[in-house]
C-alpha cells in the first residue's frame, strides 16, 4: 500500500493538483488508515514515513508525524465504512469557482462521476480539530468530492486510484464550468445521461488513474 500511495502523490503533484501541501490515505483495516507523511507529494517514495492512523471513537489526538488536517480522513472514514482511500489536494479551478460561488455541476460525462453537484464546505479554516472534521464528513453526506471554500477540495474512492482519478475529474469539470459560466448559461447533462456515465466510473477512474501513474 505505501507504493500504491506513493504513486499517488506524484500523480497528483506531476498533475498540478498538490504542490507543497496535500494527502493521501487508504483504508488498511476496518479501523486503521494508512496516511501520507505532512511533505510535499511529489517527493514520496514507498519508504517515506506513512503513518497508520486509528478511528475509535476514543481517539483523542493524532499520531506524530501525522498531517494536522488527518481529521478531515479519520471522520470521513468514521461515517463511510465503504471508502476505502481519501485524497485531500488544491485543484486551482475547483477552489476558484466555490469562493466566486459557481456551482460545479456535470456539464460532461465524467462530471457525473461527481455527482449532480459537488457540496461545498463554507469553512475556510484549516480542519484540524475533530470536530470541525465531523463537520466537513456530515458535508460531503454520501457525495464523492467537496470543494472546501478557499482551501481545496477532497475526493473519496473505493480504492486510492479512485479517488486521485476523481481529483482529477473535479478539477476537469471545474475549468469546463468555468468557461462555460463565461460563455453563458452552463447546462448540465440530464439525469438519465448522469446515470449513464455513473455505470462506468470504477472502469473510467482505472483508466484515468492509469494515465496519471504513466504520466508522472
Amino acid at each position: 500500500m505505501e507504493r500504491v500511495l506513493a504513486e499517488a502523490g506524484r500523480a497528483l503533484a506531476a498533475a498540478g493538483l498538490v504542490t507543497a501541501f496535500g494527502h493521501v490515505s487508504a483504508r488498511v483495516a476496518g479501523d486503521r488508515l494508512l496516511m501520507t507523511p505532512p511533505v510535499p507529494l511529489g517527493t514520496l517514495g514507498p519508504d517515506a514515513p506513512y503513518t497508520e492512523v486509528a478511528l475509535g471513537a476514543a481517539v483523542e489526538a493524532l499520531p506524530e508525524g501525522t498531517p494536522r488536517e488527518a481529521w478531515i480522513h479519520v471522520e470521513i472514514a468514521r461515517a463511510r465504512p465503504g471508502v476505502g482511500a481519501i485524497c485531500r489536494a488544491q485543484p486551482p479551478t475547483a477552489t476558484a469557482l466555490a469562493s466566486a460561488g459557481v456551482p460545479i455541476v456535470p456539464l460532461h460525462g465524467q462530471g457525473a462521476f461527481l455527482g449532480p453537484r459537488v457540496p461545498v464546505f463554507d469553512d475556510a479554516v484549516l480542519v484540524r480539530d475533530r470536530e470541525r472534521g465531523r463537520t466537513l464528513a456530515a458535508c460531503l453526506g454520501d457525495a464523492p468530492a467537496l470543494v472546501m471554500r478557499g482551501n481545496g477540495a477532497v475526493t473519496v474512492g473505493a480504492t486510492v486510484g479512485e479517488a486521485v482519478a476523481l481529483m482529477w475529474v473535479l478539477e476537469a469539470s471545474a475549468r469546463m464550468n468555468a468557461t462555460a459560466a463565461a460563455a453563458g448559461t452552463p447546462v448540465p447533462i440530464t439525469p438519465a445521461e448522469q446515470e449513464a456515465w455513473l455505470a462506468v466510473r470504477a472502469e473510467l477512474c482505472g483508466r484515468i488513474w492509469s494515465y496519471l501513474r504513466e504520466s508522472s
